[in-house]
């Protein structure tokens, strides 16, 4: 799951930096406060890379997901890349549970078949 759920946070990385370049076009917004917000989100993707397997990682995605999506009030196209980048967010989970599940059944009936080396 790690692994998927990573991969999913860094591309949203990119798209955060990509969201960020666009918004700067915004008259009404300064350069400082859309890097300072799109910064702390590209630095909270990074971050729960390393946290995603732990209690409430995956909760915390979540609420990334909601924001991205939430951010398409400043950067309209981020409604639409929001709610896939979500899409993409639950597959990894779903996805990544069930891979995570068959990696430890083969685990267990390779060690149940191997043979003892005592």
């Amino acid at each position: 799951m790690r692994m998927l759920c990573a991969s999913t946070l860094i591309s949203e990385f990119l798209v955060i930096g990509f969201a960020g370049l666009v918004a700067m076009k915004d008259p009404d917004l300064s350069v400082g406060t859309v890097w300072t917000v799109s910064g702390i989100a590209m630095v909270l993707c990074v971050a729960l890379c390393g946290v995603v397997t732990r209690p409430g990682g995956i909760a915390f995605g979540w609420a990334l997901q909601i924001a991205l999506i939430a951010s398409g009030f400043v950067v309209p196209s981020m409604f639409f890349l929001g709610a896939i980048f979500a899409a993409l967010w639950w597959a990894s989970v779903h996805y990544g549970r069930k891979i995570d599940e068959a990696k430890a059944r083969f685990a267990a009936q390779a060690e149940v078949s191997a043979p003892d080396a005592a």
